[in-house]
């Protein structure tokens, strides 16, 4: 990447904002905001641009109504898309939103050909795959957020009961990203010591189930979904590629035969360097684990077929 790089956010919403907001206080790059909501992007920018200015932070943010302003862009964020409505499923949730990343993606494929593309939008792991059907870009630079926040949620509730720093936890979420997925005991060390040596097994499984339920709490305590801790995931990612950190992240990404699964997206452990996925990492998993992983990927399988199929994608 030449000069300074140049990520761009599509939807301007709480999500796309605090995007926006946790980039510019790291200074990792200028950022351009897209909606179709006229005066939004520009407004958004502008505030955040006041926020730059307090902080002494010298940075370009700009706001735009155009998706062909995603040229030039060497990271492009997809948060745009409908919130799940009460009585509506997560597959017709899907179809509405794949009609939305499937119109994004036309345009970041004539317009950001290079880009890597960081999808946001809910259910992340059919978008994903969307995304990779529209783009045609290989699977190291389509890459769904999702694990980051599971993951961090997870370390949140166990540095909680334990009274220690996150730092100190090393935990990963598997599967889908929503109510299949499969926070990880097998793996789970504090200070390098196995979770199942530190807390009892029903300690554990209550933390497990807040971690599947959070974004629901979150939900039902403010009114609205999470979007601070999005902000916040969004941003590492964005680190690890621009300074080709080669961090281990949870990520979804479209599977090529990793844990013997093929042609499904989602949440395992990458490493993430300035081209994206540079190679899955595959954990070791209980035979408990193994199944709930399983069962996760044929939902997943599933209801993504049925999303293809209604976007012609198929």
């Amino acid at each position: 990447m030449r000069g300074r790089p140049q990520v761009t956010i599509v939807g301007s919403g709480r999500v796309g904002t605090a995007c926006a907001l946790f980039l510019m206080m790291r200074n990792l790059c200028d950022i351009r905001l897209i909606d179709v909501v006229q005066g939004l992007p520009q407004g958004e920018a502008l505030d955040i641009s006041h926020a730059a200015s307090i902080l002494g932070i010298d940075v370009n943010i700009e706001g735009s109504n155009d998706l062909k302003d995603v040229e030039g862009s060497d990271i492009v964020i997809i948060t745009a898309g409908f919130a799940r409505k009460p009585g509506m499923t997560r597959e017709e949730l899907a179809i509405e939103n794949g009609k939305i990343v499937k119109e994004i993606c036309e345009k970041i494929r004539e317009h950001a050909r290079e880009s890597i593309v960081i999808v946001v939008t809910n259910p992340v792991d059919i978008m994903t795959n969307v995304a990779l059907k529209v783009l045609g870009f290989p699977r190291e630079r389509v890459i769904g957020f999702s694990g980051i926040l599971d993951s961090g949620r997870y370390r949140y509730f166990i540095a909680k009961r334990l009274g220690v720093s996150v730092r100190s936890i090393e935990a990963y979420v598997l599967g889908q990203h929503g109510e299949k997925m499969i926070p990880l005991v097998s793996n789970c060390r504090v200070c390098g010591i196995p979770i199942v040596k530190i807390l009892p097994q029903e300690e554990i499984e209550e933390i497990r189930r807040r971690v599947i339920k959070a974004g629901e709490e979150i939900i039902k305590l403010k009114g609205w979904s999470a979007s601070h801790a999005v902000g916040a995931g969004v941003s590492e990612l964005v680190e690890d590629i621009l300074k080709d950190r080669r961090k281990l992240e949870n990520v979804s990404i479209m599977l090529r035969g990793e844990y013997g699964v093929d042609n499904v997206v989602a949440e395992v452990v990458a490493v993430i360097g300035k081209d994206g996925v540079v190679k899955v990492v595959e954990l070791e998993m209980s035979e408990e684990e193994r199944k709930a992983f399983q069962e996760s990927i044929e939902w997943i399988r599933e209801v993504t077929g049925k999303v293809l199929v209604s976007l012609g994608l198929a």
